[in-house]
């Protein structure tokens, strides 16, 4: 898509490790493989997108970029500390990120399948923590409202976020509301690094979309030939095509 993007511009680039065992998980998993073999992926100093089909490693990666950054596995800034299941990779200390000399004013990791942890963690923290969040618990929200909510109130400027397949909770209008915010939060100078499903958050003009293919390999494509963006318009355009093949069973 067209249109510039400035953004905040405080992660560059990330890399694996060095003497990582590509035998072992999740050091064997193909897109593991590929950034090491690479040499590491560059990231948009507005947001990068990761596309690709479940199990592809896309969330296993920003994830990883998260824990690297300080930020809790579930899902939080780097001041939440707490575990309600471990069920993150080692990856995350293995994971070397190249800085810009700026920092972000802010950091926060919203990782979908945990943020229900997160919720009952923020009302852990007492009053002044759901301050931050609008006044009002995540819990006292549908879970599509408390992404938005948390989007708004706590994602200021100059700030880095990573976020894991937000649209998960959301609806296409929803979807088209976080689309704007995005653009919003680059223009106050915000990094983002998105894990997503989504062929109207893919449309963000200016983002840097990498896609993982099925044998690990990232590659920039663009909003047309995204992954996403191909199967919903060709299942739109001609849903009984696909339908044939899905559910006949003559």
């Amino acid at each position: 898509m067209a249109g510039a993007q400035t953004g905040g511009g405080y992660l560059r680039a990330m890399r694996l490790e060095r003497g990582t065992d590509p035998d072992e998980y999740p050091f064997s998993l193909p897109a593991v493989q590929y950034l090491g073999q690479a040499g590491g992926l560059t990231l948009a100093p507005g947001v990068t997108f990761f596309v690709g089909e479940n199990g592809s490693g896309k969330s296993t990666l920003v994830e990883a970029m998260a824990v690297a950054a300080g930020m809790n596995p579930e899902g939080g800034s780097q001041n939440y500390r707490f575990t309600t299941r471990s069920t993150e990779s080692v990856l995350g200390e293995h994971l070397v990120l190249s800085w810009s000399p700026r920092k972000p004013r802010s950091r926060f990791f919203l990782r979908a399948e945990s943020y229900y942890n997160v919720a009952t963690e923020t009302e852990a923290l007492g009053p002044e923590q759901l301050a931050v969040f609008g006044g009002v618990s995540p819990h006292q929200r549908s879970h599509g409202e408390s992404f938005v909510d948390l989007m708004r109130h706590r994602f200021y400027p100059n700030g880095l976020y990573l976020l894991d397949e937000p649209e998960a909770a959301l609806s296409p209008r929803a979807c088209m509301a976080v689309l704007a915010m995005l653009s919003d939060l680059v223009a106050q100078q915000c990094q983002l690094v998105i894990s997503t499903h989504s062929p109207i958050l893919l449309a963000l003009p200016g983002a840097t979309i990498y896609e993982i293919s099925e044998t690990g390999d990232i590659n920039t494509v663009t909003y047309d030939e995204a992954l996403p963006v191909r199967l919903t318009r060709d299942f739109l355009a001609d849903p009984n095509r696909y339908l044939r093949h899905l559910v006949d069973r003559d």
